[in-house]
């Protein structure tokens, strides 16, 4: 397995560290969070992302003055970086909800949260970083 560089889109900081933590030590992967709209287009035109795990709901963000959620971001990123794999993390767990978010969004998977089984969450990350090239 190679380590990647992750992005990941989380607007509640204590969640997104500890999931940072346990990303990389479980995974040795690099995690960089951020919940702001203009860095994690800063981040992937410079290169410095491999996967992007995003949160549905992200209250306050806004982009190019429109508000925006993890799933019209996904549809921005995929627009110009189709071959950076997206993994959605939603509350919603209904086979029929997730469904629905990835054909909205473009994402290439959809995990319920909050995530409990970091050993399948990080089997998904290794599958699509293995995938995007």
């Amino acid at each position: 397995m190679t380590a990647l560089n992750i992005l990941l889109v989380e607007d509640n900081q204590l969640l997104a560290q500890g999931t940072a933590k346990l990303i990389e030590r479980l995974g040795g992967h690099q995690v960089f969070i951020t919940a702001e709209p203009k860095e994690i287009f800063r981040q992937c035109e410079a290169g410095a992302v491999e996967l992007v795990i995003m949160d549905i709901n992200l209250p306050g963000a806004w982009w190019q003055g429109q508000k925006v959620d993890g799933s019209i971001l996904s549809r921005y990123l995929k627009a110009q970086w189709k071959q950076i794999p997206i993994i959605l993390v939603t509350a919603y767990t209904m086979p029929v909800d997730q469904h629905l978010l990835l054909s909205q969004s473009g994402a290439d998977s959809c995990y319920s949260k909050p995530i409990t089984d970091y050993d399948a969450f990080l089997d998904m990350i290794t599958l699509l970083g293995e995938r995007r090239n």
